[in-house]
């Protein structure tokens, strides 16, 4: 069965090219349109891996994760934030809010199936 991933996005072009990469690679995407949005499906659906933007209305990305990691079936799923920010700074309050991983856009569409494949197979 193919793994499931829930991509968390507020700009809708950069979704549909992440769900495109990632369904071409034989993975299922949820996709969310922000933080809040994001929290609403990841608690009615198990999935494999969360990839969520930084900057969004309504809720932003390290609020999405704290929520994330508070519910019991999310304490172990991956998280990676796929955004602009690439400051230290920021990157520090992305793992101390849970965050595995970090990718910067504008992201390479190999790139991302790479690093999706060495975090869930």
């Amino acid at each position: 069965m193919a793994k499931t991933i829930l991509a968390v996005d507020d700009s809708s072009s950069l979704r549909q090219m992440v769900a495109f990469s990632l369904k071409a690679a034989g993975y299922q995407v949820v996709e969310a349109v922000d933080g809040q949005d994001g929290l609403e499906k990841a608690k009615g659906t198990t999935v494999d891996l969360v990839l969520t933007d930084q900057n969004m209305p309504r809720m932003d990305g390290l609020q999405l994760i704290k929520h994330l990691r508070e519910l019991q079936s999310y304490q172990k799923v991956p998280i990676l934030m796929l955004t602009t920010e690439s400051s230290d700074e920021m990157k520090a309050k992305g793992r101390a809010a849970g965050a595995n991983g970090w990718l910067v856009k504008p992201f390479d569409p190999q790139r991302l199936i790479e690093v999706v494949k060495k975090v869930i197979g």
